[in-house]
């Protein structure tokens, strides 16, 4: 049974007038409660809600059936699991569940539906795709349920194989369908999975929905196809689809990723020509985007019209804006620009304090500003932490980050994974490896709470303190603890082994990428790349430079100058003839990524040599 089975009865609080068990199906000589009406109103008035006295009537039909000698019927069993599954009483419906399998009825498919909800609801996935693959009928809502639920877990790969299976069945896919599996492919970054789940669309003859535009609009973006999502857009308003602000916050994002501030400007002309109001969101990524193009001054102009539109600022513009001040050397201006505004101080607000000043640059400030935190009353949280530990590494204060933090772990054994990472991180960006090393095999001994983030910062430090063997076991370690290595885990791997110049390691990866599903990105082909070039393979890095270029990326440019500089045999204008789109990157500046990672960096010193 699945509540014996699973111990999924405890996963609902216990309450007095809500549990079936007080009323549970027996025979009546065993009964210590008679009934009369006064019981019978007492405990209706005293129930918190209408389905818990209905489940109480329901449940003493049952036990009067049984006690005149009539059998109870599946569909009085169908009923009960019903109303707990509205009421949202999951345990009490998978008692009824299993109760009806006691008395030796066969859930219909409409039966194990409910109960396949209810499993994915309280995070039983594996239990609920067992149950799911149990069940001998599964209907269209069956593979819906499945579908939903892997969509809001992010398992595209799973989506991907339920539609699959659904097209192979005869099931048609509604719009609602396909939006929830078109939205997880567009986070997932999967644009061909998601223009092949379009095709399959438009072939079955479904209209394309705002909310579908928006999501192609979106995954273009964030493949830099930014002119393909332009003119996408104008095609949605050709077809009668007018854009939502959601479609217009997608494409501007992508368009000054892109650096096309021009058409960012007719894009906020057209929207307001549109009459399409903006919202917070809205206008939280404008602040964003302009603060990260340098554009200060506009960034404020558009934290000062959310008055203008009776908008309250939350968490997200405070940092937004805190980090444009700071990065602009404007921070005085704080108290001025939230006077007279709806800005609670709270510890959210301080937190935003503490990790803008980190971000851009002011760890003294920052840990003035928890100092100033901790004196107002408030206690810091996993976050406040961070941001302490992240300002006292970056001003170099290194063994006071490591006493403050072993106080933190002594006093909460249990904090974030988050808290263990910036340390880590700080740690290494000051070169201290073998001390971050030590803090993360003690943190593992401890049992504490370490994530794919923490693993990955760990590698990345023994990497380049030049303890290849270690990284690697590191690496096979926390696969073997179920910790899934993420696209950075790969790329911190890649740059390690490229370091290491072990050209086998660099095959290895490339194959477990394409067995996980992790595309490369241009980190990846960067550090490819210069290991091709320091093994004097030109022609195979020319080669991998040009499909990384067809793929819509561009290398940064020192790979690209050590790929010219490698081609003794082949003049620059024979380059250009050869592979103009190539040419095209290398000589506008503005197309081609400026920075490095660090561990590549270390890798092109040693190509140096």
């Amino acid at each position: 049974m699945i509540l014996r089975a699973r111990g999924l009865c405890r996963l609902t609080p216990h309450r007095a007038c809500e549990s079936p068990r007080a009323f549970s199906i027996q025979s009546p000589d065993s009964s210590r409660l008679q009934l009369c009406p006064e019981i019978v109103e007492s405990t209706a008035s005293s129930c918190p809600s209408d389905t818990i006295a209905l489940s109480f009537f329901l449940w003493e039909i049952v036990r009067e059936q049984q006690a005149v000698g009539c059998s109870v019927k599946a569909q009085t069993f169908m009923v009960l699991i019903r109303v707990y599954w509205r009421g949202n009483f999951y345990g009490r419906a998978l008692e009824a569940f299993d109760e009806m399998i006691k008395q030796n009825y066969v859930p219909n498919t409409y039966a194990r539906n409910m109960v396949l909800d209810i499993l994915f609801k309280v995070h039983h996935f594996d239990v609920a795709l067992k149950f799911f693959r149990d069940t001998r009928f599964p209907n269209f809502i069956s593979y819906n349920i499945v579908l939903s639920n892997l969509c809001k877990s992010s398992d595209w790969l799973g989506a991907r194989d339920v539609i699959r299976e659904m097209v192979k069945k005869g099931f048609h896919l509604n719009t609602g369908s396909f939006s929830v599996v078109l939205d997880c492919f567009c986070k997932a970054g999967r644009l061909m999975e998601l223009l092949q789940l379009l095709a399959l669309m438009i072939v079955s003859g479904k209209q394309l929905t705002v909310a579908i535009w928006t999501i192609l609009i979106e995954s273009l973006c964030q493949a830099g196809q930014v002119d393909r999502a332009s003119t996408l857009l104008g095609k949605m308003v050709e077809h009668g689809c007018s854009p939502t602000v959601m479609t217009y916050t997608s494409l501007i994002r992508g368009l000054f990723q892109a650096q096309k501030f021009n058409e960012v400007s007719m894009l906020l002309e057209t929207m307001i020509s549109n009459k399409c109001s903006p919202d917070l969101v809205f206008y939280n990524v404008l602040i964003d985007c302009f603060s990260k193009a340098r554009r200060f001054d506009d960034a404020i102009d558009v934290f000062l019209c959310l008055g203008d539109s009776r908008l309250h600022p939350d968490a997200y513009t405070l940092s937004s804006l805190i980090c444009t001040l700071c990065s602009s050397g404007k921070l005085r201006l704080l108290p001025k620009l939230i006077a007279g505004l709806d800005v609670t101080a709270d510890l959210v607000a301080c937190n935003s304090l503490i990790n803008g000043l980190c971000k851009a640059g002011f760890p003294f400030e920052a840990v003035e500003a928890f100092v100033n935190m901790v004196n107002m009353g408030f206690s810091p949280d996993n976050y406040s932490y961070a941001g302490l530990l992240n300002g006292l590494c970056m001003s170099g204060s290194i063994e006071n980050a490591v006493n403050v933090y072993n106080t933190i772990v002594v006093n909460n054994p249990n904090v974030d994974a988050y808290v263990h990472t910036v340390i880590l991180n700080g740690l290494v960006k000051r070169r201290r490896y073998h001390m971050a090393i030590r803090l993360f095999r003690k943190a593992a001994l401890q049992n504490y709470c370490l994530d794919v983030v923490s693993y990955t910062i760990a590698i990345n430090g023994l990497f380049r303190g030049h303890r290849f063997d270690e990284a690697w076991h590191l690496f096979e370690q926390m696969k073997h603890f179920d910790i899934v290595p993420n696209l950075y885990t790969y790329n911190v791997m890649l740059s390690g082994s490229c370091l290491a110049r072990d050209m086998g390691a660099v095959k290895q990866l490339l194959k477990e990428m394409e067995i996980a599903g992790v595309d490369m990105d241009h980190t990846s082909f960067n550090v490819i790349i210069c290991l091709l070039i320091k093994l004097h393979r030109y022609n195979s890095a020319l080669l991998l430079c040009r499909r990384m270029c067809d793929l819509g990326m561009v290398p940064n440019r020192i790979t690209c100058s050590l790929l010219l500089d490698g081609l003794v045999n082949i003049s620059v204008e024979e380059l250009y003839d050869l592979y103009p789109k190539l040419a095209y990157d290398f000589k506008n500046p503005s197309f081609v990524d400026n920075s490095p990672s660090d561990l590549q960096s270390d890798l092109l010193v040693c190509s140096a040599n």
